[in-house]
């Protein structure tokens, strides 16, 4: 059979990944997709730049428009990531009938709805495993893997660079400042992290995990998202002395009342597997209720770890060319006419465990009024723990450890909290859970 003819978007890192991993891996590829996958044009913008990969039998061009419609290219391969001129690209080649394989998370989370319709109306795929956990394969495992189950929840470590960042402060004992410029200087990080570090990019991937996991459309507007900007070496300490990791968590949870879908740092058992996912790795844990409790571990950036999987989609639509297009799977695992669009729940209603830390004045009564506040909201107290005062200093750390509790009790508690005068500042709070396979 002739060549599966490619266009690529973007020759930056993982355009340049894919062409080595097919350049390499070309004949193995072929034997499992049937059919040899060949890149015959790339658009980027400096046609001269020296690269990491060879392109010289490939015709590169710098309007993108040129691939995606060149009428010999079947399959087209979007790198370039954000939202424009991405969104128009990815559209384009649709409409021209042309299959679509992109690792753009942003893309699919923001605007995969409407891409999604315009490829079922044309009987295309889009196919974006690389969207979601670099060369992890969590998309295809829920999706294809997990479709027998009900999947009940899932949280994942699903942005490195924050991860990284969380790890230098805890191994280290460096402050967020610092730990950030040294995930710049190693390259995790972007001159502006803003994606990374206030948890954006993390909540563009559970947008799209949560949609796979329970079939509703694409909600990331509707994710409470917080990052990790405010949180301190003395807060990763205390967590580890009290036997918990600190780690920015990605949770969709099926409820009665709705879906979870949050984004924030987050306390866990430092027995959790997952909890000791460290440096710039990720890794996702999913609950089905037949299969329990599983995760998936790796590299979630990188040229040949996302080359991976964007090779590995490549695969899959080569795979389907010739199959009827209402009997591929589905772009988010559930029929399209079969995608229920359950509410979101806001933060207010979400409950979880939390710890607080507070700086109270050193004298008798100060936890009893504490205490008092709690319970008058039936939240109960897990553990407290008092540090002793520094020397010249008037107010002592305490923390506070909870049971699970209404978000919104919470809110009211730490109101009142920094309201008495014995407590100086504000109440520093993060959630915390215990990611347990009963867990409903």
């Amino acid at each position: 059979m002739k060549p599966v003819k490619i266009g690529i978007l973007g020759l930056g890192t993982v355009g340049c990944g894919t062409i080595n991993v097919l350049a390499r891996n070309g004949q193995e590829i072929a034997r499992r997709a049937g059919r040899e996958i060949s890149i015959i044009q790339a658009s980027t913008r400096d046609l001269k730049k020296k690269r990491s990969c060879a392109t010289a039998s490939i015709k590169l061009v710098q309007d993108p428009h040129e691939v995606v419609r060149n009428p010999e290219i079947e399959v087209v391969v979007e790198l370039i990531g954000g939202y424009d001129p991405a969104r128009a690209l990815v559209l384009e080649a649709i409409a021209n009938g042309k299959h679509v394989v992109t690792a753009n998370k942003a893309l699919i989370a923001v605007h995969g709805n409407e891409i999604f319709a315009q490829a079922q109306k044309k009987g295309v795929m889009v196919a974006f495993e690389a969207a979601v956990a670099g060369g992890i394969p969590i998309i295809k495992s829920v999706r294809e893997g997990l479709a027998g189950n009900r999947i009940e929840w899932l949280a994942g470590i699903i942005n490195g660079t924050s991860n990284f960042i969380l790890t230098e402060m805890r191994d280290k004992g460096a402050d967020f400042a610092d730990a950030l410029k040294e995930a710049q200087r190693l390259g995790y990080a972007e001159a502006d992290p803003t994606f990374d570090v206030e948890g954006i990019d993390t909540a563009h991937k559970l947008t799209i995990l949560a949609a796979i996991a329970f079939g509703i459309p694409l909600k990331f507007k509707q994710v409470y998202t917080e990052g990790i900007t405010r949180i301190t070496r003395m807060d990763v300490q205390y967590a580890e002395k009290l036997g918990y990791r600190l780690k920015l968590l990605g949770i969709a949870r099926r409820t009665n009342g709705g879906v979870e879908l949050r984004v924030h740092p987050t306390l866990i058992p430092e027995r959790r597997l997952i909890a000791n996912v460290d440096g710039a790795m990720n890794a996702v844990l999913v609950k089905g209720d037949a299969v329990g409790p599983t995760m998936f571990y790796g590299a979630g950036a990188g040229a040949e770890p996302t080359a991976s999987a964007v090779v590995a989609d490549l695969v899959d639509v080569v795979r389907t060319l010739t199959v009827d297009p209402n009997n591929r799977v589905p772009h988010l695992a559930f029929q399209p006419d079969a995608l229920v669009d359950l509410p979101i729940l806001p933060i207010e209603d979400v409950e979880t465990s939390y710890y607080l830390r507070l700086h109270a004045l050193d004298k008798p009564g100060v936890l009893a009024e504490v205490t008092r506040i709690l319970a008058d909201l039936n939240i109960s107290i897990e553990s407290i723990l008092q540090k002793e005062p520094h020397p010249n200093e008037e107010t002592v750390p305490v923390i506070i450890l909870t049971q699970r509790v209404r978000e919104k009790n919470m809110n009211e508690a730490i109101a009142r909290i920094e309201k008495l005068a014995s407590i100086k500042g504000k109440v520093a709070r993060i959630r915390l859970e215990h990611l347990n396979a009963d867990w409903k």
